[in-house]
């Protein structure tokens, strides 16, 4: 189950088998020490260990009282 986004790369990062050994490497019960971005074929999304993207901050300085106008 993909929540969101429905174009999700899968990597070992985000993968429910995985368990984290540190930020670049992921140890997986199959292929054993794998890196975070790469996958295999036993790769099952866990929602839960994703971290979505920030979203885009608001720029205010670039809008004058005009761009508001109807």
């Amino acid at each position: 189950m993909k929540l969101f986004q429905t174009s999700i790369e899968p990597r070992c990062t985000y993968c429910a088998r995985g368990r984290e050994l540190d930020q670049d490497q992921v140890v997986c019960p199959r292929k054993g020490v794998m890196s975070a971005g790469s996958h295999c074929g036993a790769f099952r999304y866990d929602p839960l260990k994703r971290v979505p993207p920030r979203p885009a901050k608001l720029v205010l300085s670039n809008l004058s009282d005009e761009d508001f106008k109807l």
